[in-house]
């Protein structure tokens, strides 16, 4: 997918006067993007507009002015991008219990490790390549960028809602399963649509 690039970031003050409307319709776009795999896991699956939210909020929040600085936090969030034939993710690990916060970060340990979390498909089952660096032998982040690279085979179920489509997360006692919607669907197949022409 190609970058986002310095000339696509709206100007500071034009980015307040115009957020209200920009934010909103990312807000429904994320909706749209957005699933929870149990009480605890939820995957945001990213695209150049959601990514470029994030951007715009990151130099408004940080008053990132110098282009220099601007075209490093492009370069943070477009290695985010997906590639083409693939899908991608924030995985976001979501505990509000404090009491059981160690517990459930203890348990999550190694999620990012292996075959955990997959999508399936029609007769076929794909697993998330994590990005390293989010974790170490004591330490799990919360949050999590992961890579899905469907198949053909895959791609032809998406587009069949006949076909049933989930999202999976089987690990250290935490197993569970959602079925994703078609407004998902439809957006996973924009996006290899568009990958495939850009």
């Amino acid at each position: 997918m190609r970058g986002i690039t310095l000339d696509e970031v709206i100007p500071y003050a034009d980015y307040e006067r115009q957020r209200e409307e920009f934010r909103s319709r990312i807000i429904a776009l994320k909706q749209r993007r957005r699933i929870s795999v149990g009480p605890l896991i939820t995957l945001v699956f990213e695209n150049r507009e959601t990514l470029k939210f994030q951007i715009q909020e990151m130099i408004r929040v940080e008053r990132i002015f110098d282009p220099v600085k601007v075209q490093e936090e492009l370069d943070v969030y477009n290695a985010l991008l997906p590639s083409d034939g693939e899908l991608s993710a924030t995985l976001l690990i979501e505990i509000t219990d404090e009491a059981r916060m160690k517990h459930w970060l203890d348990t999550f340990m190694g999620l990012d490790h292996g075959q955990k979390v997959a999508i399936v498909a029609g007769n076929e089952r794909i697993f998330g390549e994590f990005e390293g660096g989010h974790s170490h032998e004591t330490k799990i982040s919360a949050v999590h960028f992961v890579r899905f690279r469907p198949t053909p085979a895959m791609i032809a179920a998406l587009a069949d809602l006949r076909q049933r489509v989930t999202l999976s997360v089987d690990h250290n006692g935490y197993r569970e399963a959602a079925s994703v919607p078609g407004s998902m669907r439809e957006e996973w197949l924009s996006d290899l649509t568009q990958r495939a022409e850009n």
